[in-house]
């Protein structure tokens, strides 16, 4: 078997399970009806969810503040499908590359279009830096519109290849452990323990990759406001 085939999408009776990967997170974080008290696992998320947004929102200006919902939306979104993407027999639908867009694209046009609504003249400033000289200023236009535009693929190859490239080491490392237990079972320990710790990080990268793909949309959006 190759080793991307982790990847592909998974089909069960000719039915596609990215759907089912991307909703079953939100089965986990149920609405609270009102006749629940508070327990410790919605304390904690209350607290999460408010320490998350304070640290976001701090450096915005005050119209970015109505994205906080989207922010806190995405960011549990995203954190929810990468560490259960870790469990065994999942699928991760953000190491796909189309859904990693399919999210950066529209959100950072939201962010490109509340700016020229808002701040049409500040907004179009940013193409043309003040004081630069007149041969230059096809160039930098040229490099600022590139580089205005690459901004929702860096997000979503970065989220991707950070991913996959976690998965792909944890898969490689995880089949070398059996394959040299009898030739070595020294080596095959330690082994082992270079798995553990990578899990570990594999844990940390999928906490911090989805906190720096919601950081960056708030990073765009505090250009825009």
């Amino acid at each position: 078997m190759s080793l991307f085939n982790q990847f592909a999408p998974t089909m069960l009776l000719g039915i596609p399970l990215i759907p089912v990967a991307m909703l079953f997170p939100w089965l986990l974080l149920p609405a609270s009806p009102a006749q629940w008290k508070h327990n410790r696992f919605q304390t904690f998320q209350n607290w999460f969810l408010m320490t998350f947004l304070k640290q976001l929102l701090l450096p915005l200006n005050t119209p970015a503040h109505k994205w906080a919902f989207l922010f806190a939306s995405l960011m549990v979104f995203l954190l929810t499908m990468n560490l259960l993407g870790l469990l065994p027999y999942t699928f991760t639908p953000t190491t796909q590359l189309s859904i990693n867009l399919g999210l950066a694209v529209p959100l950072w046009l939201m962010t490109v279009l509340v700016g020229l609504r808002n701040q049409l003249t500040h907004s179009l400033a940013h193409f043309l830096p003040e004081g630069t000289p007149t041969p230059l200023i096809p160039a930098l236009i040229l490099i600022e519109t590139i580089s205005l535009f690459i901004r929702p693929l860096a997000l979503g190859v970065r989220l991707t290849a950070n991913l996959t490239a976690g998965h792909l080491l944890i898969h490689l490392i995880s089949s070398a452990v059996p394959a040299i237990f009898f030739l070595s079972p020294t080596a095959s320990l330690m082994t082992f323990v270079v798995l553990t710790l990578l899990m570990t990080l594999e844990l940390m990268v999928a906490m911090i990759q989805a906190y720096v793909f919601v950081l960056l949309l708030s990073l765009y959006l505090q250009e825009n406001t």
